[in-house]
């Protein structure tokens, strides 16, 4: 897969994330390709947050996957700073090609550089395929969450 650049996000790619972002049943209900306002809003807060790592996996000039990584300093764990890995995507026609794996990889290497002792992440409980994808890649399903819509 050396042919993929994996970069930080630019508002140019904001078409291609939110388009991957929409593209499950999940997505489909919660997101709006067709007026990227509000994506081009949270993109400027997250461009301009260090602790705030967007990121797109490019082949051939053409975005095809991303994920957001959030490094959060914390009191826990003696002091510990942890990392979130949040909204990955790998576009329909890449599915099956590595680039989760790579995607992934890359992310727990960044928190490693960036002097995190824990990464973690959630998955929807209907995502049964993902939740494997990720215990083959050494995450460990630990805690139950939660969430309250505001």
């Amino acid at each position: 897969m050396s042919d993929i650049e994996i970069r930080r996000a630019t508002e140019a790619d904001l078409p291609a994330i939110v388009a991957m972002l929409a593209d499950d049943a999940l997505g489909a209900a919660r997101e709006s390709p067709d007026d990227l306002t509000p994506y081009r809003a949270a993109y400027e807060r997250l461009a301009t947050d260090p602790h705030q790592h967007l990121i797109v996996a490019v082949r051939e000039e053409r975005t095809v996957g991303t994920l957001q990584l959030t490094a959060i300093p914390g009191l826990s764990r003696r002091g510990a700073t942890r990392a979130i890995i949040e909204s990955v995507r790998v576009h329909t026609d890449e599915r099956g090609s590595g680039l989760g794996t790579q995607l992934i990889e890359w992310a727990v290497a960044e928190s490693r550089s960036l002097g995190c002792q824990l990464v973690q992440l959630t998955s929807d409980a209907t995502r049964i395929d993902a939740h494997r994808f990720y215990e083959r890649l050494g995450f460990e399903a630990s805690h139950l969450g939660f969430k309250l819509q505001l």
